[in-house]
């Protein structure tokens, strides 16, 4: 078993991660493996208590560590420790990394540019419409979508990142403990293609204290974030904060002045977040050489889409991009029945070209 590895584990595990204790034994003794071997009396002046000294003097931590890791390792999970040449370069700049991170699925997508979409769990039809656009867009061009597997927006960019590229998803729990749980088919397909990954423990349950924390390697991950959808209060605004102490663009898509769901998004605006209605507005932001070579594609045809037939044309041509239309309106006012418009509209589903609601909704993809 990897010595380095399961030391960086024990060493994370004991303090829980993000501490600056932690980051105060580091500076001291440079590594984990050094400050394990250094003894209790190792440890004076650096303003731990009792607790953490005698863990770092004791076995007890390494024993669990390895423990731990023969779990990941049984699982097919990778654990990338903060030394570890895979471990992404743009997490390893932030303040504060995480000493390790699980993940699942393909680890070198980590290492790929990327930006982060965030935004509300209950987002308006336009915010989802606009979620997805930019996420495919953005991942049809080579750029790596991250963002948080929550329900809203967050799901919505790794479904459309998906459509065309790859994503990767951050969660605020174990990578064995799957929050929320009607996500899980999500997260088996962004494994498939990119990575789901966690700094939290196996088993670790999604404690509303861990999202916060989480958001920091959504951000860190990412050389930029585009919110879509906040509120006035909003953990995406969270995101937003951290991403400008990392350094990293923050944009917002704009919303309704009248809409609650708009006004952090809104107000990131004011305060002087780049204005965002295409990939390109994103991508023009971007860091050297990163904004040539995504702006470089920008005349490339990238369109995918399938064939119709002139009735699914016409259908399509009637729903609207930015809110949903019920199946009854829609019966009202083309020369459909019911039962044909529900024929056509699973036929335009199937073709990636609508999208069902509840309640028989339905909204065209942008």
């Amino acid at each position: 078993m990897d010595d380095t590895a399961v030391e960086w584990l024990a060493f994370h595990m004991i303090f829980h991660g993000r501490s600056p204790a932690a980051r105060r034994v580091l500076g001291r003794f440079g590594s984990p493996r050094e400050a394990f071997r250094a003894g209790p009396g190792g440890f004076e002046g650096l303003r731990l208590d009792s607790g953490l000294a005698r863990a770092m003097a004791g076995r007890g931590a390494l024993d669990r560590a390895a423990g731990e890791l023969e779990i990941v390792r049984e699982k097919g999970y990778t654990l990338l420790t903060f030394e570890d040449p895979g471990y992404p370069g743009s997490l390893r700049e932030i303040f504060d990394p995480p000493f390790v991170l699980y993940c699942r699925g393909r680890a070198e997508t980590l290492r790929n540019p990327a930006v982060a979409v965030v935004g509300s769990r209950r987002p308006t039809p336009y915010g989802r419409a606009m979620a997805e656009k930019l996420a495919g867009d953005l991942a049809m061009r080579g750029c790596v979508v991250v963002s948080g597997l929550a329900l809203g927006i967050d799901a919505c960019a790794h479904w459309g990142a998906l459509r065309h590229g790859r994503t990767v998803a951050v969660l605020g729990s174990g990578l064995d403990v799957m929050y929320p749980a009607e996500n899980g088919g999500l997260a088996d397909k962004i494994a498939e293609r990119g990575a789901v990954v966690s700094e939290f423990p196996l088993g670790t349950a999604p404690l509303p204290m861990n999202f916060p924390v989480r958001n920091r390697i959504i951000s860190g991950l990412s050389l930029a974030l585009v919110v879509v959808e906040a509120a006035e209060r909003s953990g995406s605004l969270i995101s937003a904060r951290l991403a400008l102490s990392q350094d990293r663009e923050v944009l917002a898509v704009p919303g309704k002045a009248t809409s609650p769901l708009s006004r952090g998004s809104n107000a990131l605006i004011r305060e002087g977040a780049k204005l965002v209605e295409t990939w390109e507005d994103v991508a023009g932001e971007l860091a050297p050489p990163w904004r040539e070579k995504f702006l470089a594609q920008k005349e490339e045809k990238m369109d995918n889409r399938p064939a119709l037939s002139r009735e699914e044309q016409a259908l399509l041509d009637a729903l609207p991009v930015d809110e949903t239309r019920a199946i009854d309106d829609l019966a009202e006012n083309m020369p459909f029945s019911v039962s044909e418009l529900l024929a056509l509209l699973l036929g335009l589903e199937l073709k990636g070209a609508v999208i069902q609601h509840p309640g028989k909704h339905f909204q065209r993809r942008m």
